[in-house]
């Protein structure tokens, strides 16, 4: 573009990309039919595997950090990092999750609440439930998406490489050609993971602005805003795509975390404040003491709906993680040139995680509340519809207007830092790693994004989305240990120069 031939790359990703919108839109239950079934095929198969890797993934991170490679600053010895660190954190957190946590705050945990209290009783199965939900959103997450982006970063910037997941391969194994036919079809790979997996947080988002939206203006049926949603997210996104990372990312990305946070201390403040930080405090405890043999548990010995409840939420979030690590790997890596390995880790799985652990421990601990003493009125909305659960909860407290009003906003801009941030990536991706992608490739893939984003609301079921981004990440199951071996390779050879 821009005088310039599209790579072949570019021309291939964004053929498969359209294709995969095009059949969603044409046929969204079939797509979704077609990925719930070969997901779940792969997760009795290789579920093993997939909760080893993540939790190998985070013990390298430890390694890492607390290693003589902690020191290696990722760049030349004396660079500087480019944003300050609240708005680094901002921005990686804003691309990572951020829709997410508005959109199961609440939910997941009285989902696993549900499940958990027909074998228990019930305050047992509220602190399971919190600790199945810290389990999925936490350190293994972040480990995941920070050793990735740490990769990234090490070869782009220590080693003068590309931000491309080719360029591993090509500085640990050399320039030769298995290197090259491998490395295109890791990007390749990677491009499509991450249009895929962003499609399904756009079609998130657009599933709770909806019924948000619907319940402030009175409207009965959400689903007849979708179309007037979906295109105030694309108008959103279209104008950020077009200006300078720094200039709108971060500015969009601040915003939304200061919502979120406003949101979660009033909540905490209205609420039953000594219950909620009792909740978090034994929660906190309960998931640092048993997060490491957690990581290892693969449900084998219990009956089909147990295997089934946790390949539906632990494996698959797990597989999600692989799904969005080329993306939000990528973009932190591209904001986080300046900083040490240790300094990177730390700020990349730490931070992320106590805002998790605060979170659910808030906005479960509020459903739990409810459930436990009160009527459990939320218990019920949120076995109808997981959209819901959030603005049930924000209902039952004062300021309920103001509060659900800020919630949409939250969530509307973290759908559209999302899809700036991804198409930023995927425009990078596609032009060989240029840091600094043209706004006219940007926007083609925002256009991309769109398309696979309404195909995935036209599949309307969101375990189906789920299995979607699930299946587009199988790959990255066997690609990211690869990925890991280059980077201890010319890690261990640096140290010898």
């Amino acid at each position: 573009m821009d005088g310039k031939s599209p790579s072949p790359l570019l021309i291939v990703a964004l053929s498969i990309s359209a294709a995969i919108a095009i059949w969603g839109i044409t046929d969204p239950q079939g797509l979704g039919s077609l990925a719930a079934a070969a997901v779940a095929s792969q997760f009795d198969s290789r579920g093993w595997f997939i909760m080893l890797e993540s939790s190998g993934l985070l013990f390298i991170a430890v390694f890492l950090v607390f290693s003589r490679f902690g020191n290696v600053r990722l760049g030349p010895d004396d660079a500087e990092p480019e944003f300050s660190t609240p708005a680094w954190i901002a921005m990686l957190f804003a691309a990572g999750m951020g829709v997410g946590l508005l959109f199961y705050g609440a939910a997941e945990p009285l989902t696993h609440f549900e499940q958990l209290r027909q074998s228990t009783g019930d305050p047992q199965a509220a602190g399971y439930a919190l600790f199945v939900t810290y389990l999925n959103w936490g350190f293994h997450a972040w480990a995941i998406y920070g050793v990735v982006g740490l990769i990234v970063a090490y070869f782009a910037f220590r080693r003068g490489g590309t931000l491309l997941l080719s360029a591993p391969l090509m500085d640990a194994f050399g320039d030769a050609r298995w290197t090259r036919a491998l490395g295109w079809v890791f990007d390749l790979l990677s491009i499509v993971a991450i249009a895929v997996g962003l499609a399904g947080s756009l079609a998130m988002g657009v599933f709770q602005v909806q019924t948000g939206l619907a319940g402030l203006i009175g409207v009965e049926s959400p689903g007849t805003l979708t179309i007037p949603v979906f295109v105030a997210m694309c108008v959103g996104f279209a104008i950020p795509l077009r200006r300078d990372l720094g200039d709108g990312m971060s500015k969009l990305s601040n915003a939304a975390m200061l919502i979120a946070i406003g949101l979660m201390v009033y909540l905490l403040i209205l609420g039953p404040t000594s219950y909620l930080m009792n909740g978090i405090v034994s929660g906190f405890g309960r998931y640092v003491f048993n997060v490491l043999p957690a990581g290892f548990s693969t449900a084998e010995f219990f009956d089909r709906d147990v295997v089934d409840w946790f390949q539906g939420w632990t494996l698959n979030y797990m597989i999600w993680w692989l799904a969005w690590s080329p993306f939000v790997g990528i973009f932190i890596a591209r904001i986080s040139r300046g900083r040490t390995i240790r300094e990177f880790l730390v700020g990349v799985i730490v931070a992320p995680t106590l805002f998790s652990i605060l979170w659910f421990g808030v906005f479960g601990g509020l459903g739990f509340f409810d459930a436990l003493r009160q009527e459990g009125a939320l218990s019920a909305v949120n076995r109808e519809n997981l959209d819901a659960t959030t603005f049930a909860l924000l209902e039952r407290l004062p300021l309920d207007g103001l509060t659900r009003t800020v919630t949409v906003l939250a969530a509307f801009l973290f759908v559209v830092t999302s899809v700036v941030s991804a198409g930023f990536t995927l425009a990078m991706i596609g032009t060989g790693g240029d840091e600094n992608p043209t706004p006219r490739i940007r926007t083609i893939w925002g256009a991309i994004l769109a398309a696979l984003g309404f195909a995935m609301v036209l599949v309307g079921d969101i375990s189906l989305v789920r299995s979607v981004i699930a299946l587009s990440a199988i790959a990255f199951v066997f690609i990211v240990p690869i990925l890991v071996l280059c980077l201890f390779r010319s890690l261990r050879r640096e140290a010898r120069q």
